[in-house]
């Protein structure tokens, strides 16, 4: 299994950006897809991003697609989400996430291990 390690999160105000990062452990980072989900409070954890082994391939969720961007280095065991034009429903736990696959991840049930989050919030 990959150790997941996140971190950028922070506050923001609305129209701010932020890049989260997530830093994998193991020598096999290449055979990973990667992802991104966040959790608001109250609500179930949801998809944000998707980026394939390569890199060469994204998908985004509807709510996020022109505004943020996935992507990875594999020699530096690293993918980012870079987020710009936050808004305050963009306010949630944000969690990387990898798939023993090098497909893109379609739901969480793909998912084989998780980071341990990190906060965003974006103030009005």
């Amino acid at each position: 299994q990959v150790q997941l390690v996140e971190s950028g999160g922070g506050l923001v105000q609305a129209g701010g950006s932020l890049r989260l990062s997530c830093a994998a452990s193991g020598r096999t980072f290449s055979s990973y897809a990667m992802g991104w989900f966040r959790q608001a409070p109250g609500k179930e954890r949801e998809f944000v991003a998707t980026i394939n082994w390569s890199g060469s391939n994204t998908y985004y969720a509807d709510s996020v697609k022109g505004r943020f961007t996935i992507s990875r280095d594999n020699a530096k065991n690293t993918v980012w989400l870079q987020m710009n034009s936050l808004k305050p429903e963009d306010t949630a736990v944000y969690y990387c996430a990898a798939r023993i696959n090098k497909a893109m991840i379609a739901t969480m049930s793909d998912v084989g291990s998780w980071g341990q989050g990190t906060q965003v919030t974006v103030s009005s």
